[in-house]
């Protein structure tokens, strides 16, 4: 086979859209889709979604890609890019999250500032049993950051990491979760958008790895309503023109060392800490995840090295200091996601919201948290909508489009339980 290129965009429920090309297509360049994509939901239903102009002729839209972006893919003889949506008019499409995280990088770099992203991502390996019903995968002998064949005996981890090793991946590490079978990846820093590129890449790639060692990896918030749930947890920092780390007030890191944008950026997190639900944990199921004690985004707070605040400071100073925001999961789009805390976290600085105090309390049986997230989704897009700051930061259209599909969804998914409501998602997250 000649070698072709796949060419892919991250929806709005973050599903990894493309088409395969011929290998003519290799280089910059540009190819449609139907713009009403935007209506579709899981179920494959089409709704009159704001921005996917459904009831106008379903017309196109453009995906634009750069030369530069292509790399190797895990397919034989193919290449893969990320690319951007535009209108027919060659304006960028509003509903695009890979541009809403492009204004956001934007956004920070008037105030001289290039954000930095880490991502984190979780997940749970399942298997079909004889009658074709998913089940959790069998890891006799896994336990927290556990290696080895005890903890994947297929060894299907090993098969992602080589690949990713051979594509340039840059992992930081693989390892067993504390719930069986859950596994964490992590990749290292870098600029926003290119980190963003790399996790959609990486999260496709080790799903389709996995599958075919017969292992459906999901990256949704809880596929398994008696284990944890599964988190993407956003760690970010910024990069001032001298090409230090403007969040570091010198070598010490946490929260006894916080400067001027750390806190600013805190207050801004903790503010919208109830609209930024909506976005960033956007499914049913994430509600099921987001829960008291449950070492997610739930509680209004932030703290030191401390897994049950939402925004955790690291106790690394320096080059390596940093902000971690554990509210979202994989079920958002991760650009989406990813311009969501970074315009909260803008949006504290530019207004001067107020730095809430440091919680005190274990998060388990106390905190001093007085706010939550809302306990469903039906609470949260609510909560969102409220969120008018934040809608206009993130992008209207991208937003209404975002309301009018999870406000579908509330309804879609309001008698599922169990296994219903998970294989609504299982084979999409």
């Amino acid at each position: 086979m000649n070698t072709r290129l796949r060419a892919l965009f991250c929806d709005h429920l973050s599903i990894m859209r493309g088409k395969y090309l011929p290998g003519s297509k290799i280089g910059t360049g540009t190819t449609r889709f139907c713009r009403s994509n935007f209506g579709v939901h899981y179920d494959k239903d089409l709704l009159d979604a704001p921005g996917a102009m459904m009831m106008q002729g379903l017309p196109d839209m453009e995906l634009h890609w750069v030369a530069e972006e292509i790399r190797d893919s895990w397919d034989r003889a193919t290449k893969i890019v990320v690319g951007d949506l535009y209108d027919t008019e060659g304006q960028p499409l509003p509903m695009c999250g890979r541009g809403a995280l492009k204004r956001a990088v934007t956004d920070w770099q008037a105030h001289g500032l290039t954000p930095k992203v880490g991502i984190e991502l979780e997940a749970f390996a399942l298997v079909a049993d004889e009658n074709g019903r998913l089940t959790p995968y069998d890891t006799p002998g896994a336990h927290v950051y556990g290696t080895g064949p005890f903890t994947d005996p297929l060894r299907f981890n090993d098969a992602i990491w080589e690949k990713a090793d051979e594509l340039g991946f840059s992992l930081d590490l693989i390892t067993s979760e504390f719930d069986s079978p859950q596994f964490e990846y992590t990749l290292t820093f870098d600029d926003a958008v290119h980190a963003v590129d790399d996790i959609v890449l990486f999260r496709l790639m080790a799903r389709e790895i996995a599958l075919e060692h017969g292992v459906v990896l999901s990256f949704m918030p809880k596929p398994i309503a008696e284990a944890g749930g599964s988190g993407m947890h956003i760690n970010f920092s910024f990069i001032d023109g001298d090409g230090g780390n403007a969040l570091s007030d010198g070598p010490r890191g946490g929260p006894d060392h916080l400067n001027d944008l750390a806190s600013g950026c805190i207050a801004g997190l903790t503010h919208h800490h109830k609209g930024l639900a909506g976005l960033i944990a956007p499914t049913a199921n994430s509600y099921q995840r987001l829960q008291p004690g449950s070492l997610s985004g739930f509680l209004c707070n932030w703290g030191g090295d401390h897994r049950n605040v939402t925004t955790r400071i690291s106790s690394e100073g320096g080059a390596k200091a940093r902000l971690e925001h554990r509210m979202a999961d994989a079920s958002a789009n991760p650009y989406v996601a990813v311009a969501a805390v970074l315009q909260a976290a803008r949006l504290g600085l530019e207004n001067g919201y107020a730095l809430p105090p440091i919680e005190t309390g274990d998060g388990f049986e106390k905190w001093d948290a007085k706010d939550t997230t809302a306990t469903d989704l039906k609470g949260a897009v609510a909560d969102l909508r409220a969120d008018t700051s934040l809608q206009t930061a993130v992008g209207q259209l991208l937003c209404d489009n975002h309301i009018f599909m999870k406000e579908k969804e509330v309804k879609k998914t309001r008698d599922l339980e169990g296994d219903q409501l998970r294989d609504f998602y299982v084979w999409f997250i």
